[in-house]
């Protein structure tokens, strides 16, 4: 790999910018019809695609993820924002080596990167622009970081197969799982850098995969490889761990800070998908009552409908903080419950 290719530690969430950059290039190189991929659970776009990527390898990843999700809140960022951890680290281990970011303003590079990449791995994850994602509801109208599974298209090599297994309904559309081929001026337009993100965005990005981790600059072309010895430190700053705690500081943050709640309302809404994974996967296993889980589950899916409804209201001049205490109140009720059954 050249000098250009600067090297990061790695990076969920919907990374937006505040102002829309110019017109995205047209979609020339996108062949083939949207097609559902395997079933991935309903995850945040982040943790969709690890699972795609590690799934080859780890048969079993997505119980893994289940088994590893937390919800863990930095409360005194330099930044004034919140950071949130949303599970443990499953990528990587002795032999595979964990992924970390690589980088360049480049684009030469950054293509024989993802090349050199894909030839040792058989396949490698990129930070794609959902502005410049045809498939994505975004698409032309707002930008947001969205990882995609690269994989060499067979027998051509100038191609790539993307797999991007993300759905949900979002602020701009439903967004459809996806695979297609495209080449590399195609992806080019894919990864188009984002450029400057707001602080709650990038805390995202650095604790996307489970630790604090460095990030190359915004300018850049984006992707992530396996290195066998990435450098570890203990986490900076005061963290909340225990699920009661930490969400009993989140309901009166946000019911005192209505701003706080409208940056950090995406962040509750990854939560909320990663927690009902992890819902699923106890009741499956029987490890807590199918009643239990249901019942966290479904506090777990109206808690962000509340705090956007809370959101909406708030930016019209009329704060709901009732309704934002509400719905923590019947959140942490439920999750009461779910701990108890988990330690009998």
């Amino acid at each position: 790999m050249t000098n250009d290719v600067t090297n990061f530690v790695a990076n969920d969430g919907r990374n937006r910018t505040e102002t829309a950059p110019a017109s995205p290039p047209a979609a020339r190189g996108v062949t083939g019809p949207p097609a559902v991929p395997a079933q991935t659970p309903e995850l945040s776009c982040y943790t969709a695609a690890l699972v795609a990527y590690l799934e080859p390898e780890l048969p079993d990843v997505a119980d893994r993820l289940a088994r590893a999700i937390r919800l863990a809140v930095r409360t005194d960022h330099p930044s004034g924002h919140l950071a949130f951890s949303h599970h443990h680290r499953i990528d990587g281990g002795s032999t595979t080596g964990r992924l970390v970011y690589r980088g360049t303003a480049h684009w030469s590079v950054a293509l024989a990167a993802l090349r050199a990449e894909a030839g040792r791995n058989g396949r490698v994850l990129a930070v794609a622009n959902t502005r410049t994602v045809p498939w994505s509801p975004a698409y032309g109208v707002s930008t947001a970081a969205h990882w995609v599974l690269l994989e060499p298209a067979p027998g051509r090599a100038d191609a790539w197969q993307v797999t991007d297994r993300f759905a949900a309904l979002l602020p701009e559309g439903e967004q459809h799982p996806h695979t297609g081929i495209v080449d590399d001026t195609a992806l080019r337009a894919l990864l188009t850098p984002m450029g400057t993100l707001a602080p709650q965005y990038t805390l995202r990005d650095v604790h996307a995969l489970g630790n604090a981790s460095e990030l190359p600059d915004t300018d850049h072309y984006r992707w992530l490889v396996r290195h066998s010895s990435p450098p570890t430190a203990p986490p900076l700053g005061r963290w909340l761990y225990g699920p009661s705690e930490t969400l009993e500081f989140l309901a009166a943050r946000f019911c005192a800070e209505p701003a706080l709640l409208a940056a950090h309302a995406d962040d509750l809404w990854a939560a909320s998908r990663h927690q009902r994974h992890r819902l699923a996967f106890l009741a499956r296993t029987r490890t807590v009552s199918r009643a239990a889980a249901d019942a966290a589950a479904a506090s777990w899916g109206e808690l962000p409908r509340s705090l956007r409804f809370a959101v909406t209201s708030a930016g019209r001049g009329r704060p709901r903080p009732g309704v934002v205490a509400k719905a923590f109140d019947d959140l942490i009720n439920t999750t009461t419950r779910v701990q108890k059954e988990e330690q009998h």
